[in-house]
């Protein structure tokens, strides 16, 4: 499966959320940081959903940049 992941910058490194799994995030210092912990965030999180029995939900977000 394909999840939308959001990256953003900030003052202290940088933070990244995926739309479609509610609550799960990560942070880190540099971007490559980042990338590697919500790869395995997102793993964790579905292997868990999984081990529960819980539904995985579909990936449904998008995005789209708008020229202003």
């Amino acid at each position: 499966m394909k999840y939308l992941v959001v990256y953003e910058k900030s003052a202290a490194g940088w933070g990244a959320y995926a739309p479609d799994l509610p609550g799960l995030g990560a942070a880190g210092k540099t971007l490559d940081e980042v990338k590697v912990l919500i790869r395995e965030a997102v793993e964790f999180h579905l292997e868990g959903m999984r081990t529960h029995g819980d539904p995985i939900p579909a990936p449904n977000a998008t995005t789209e940049y708008i020229t202003i």
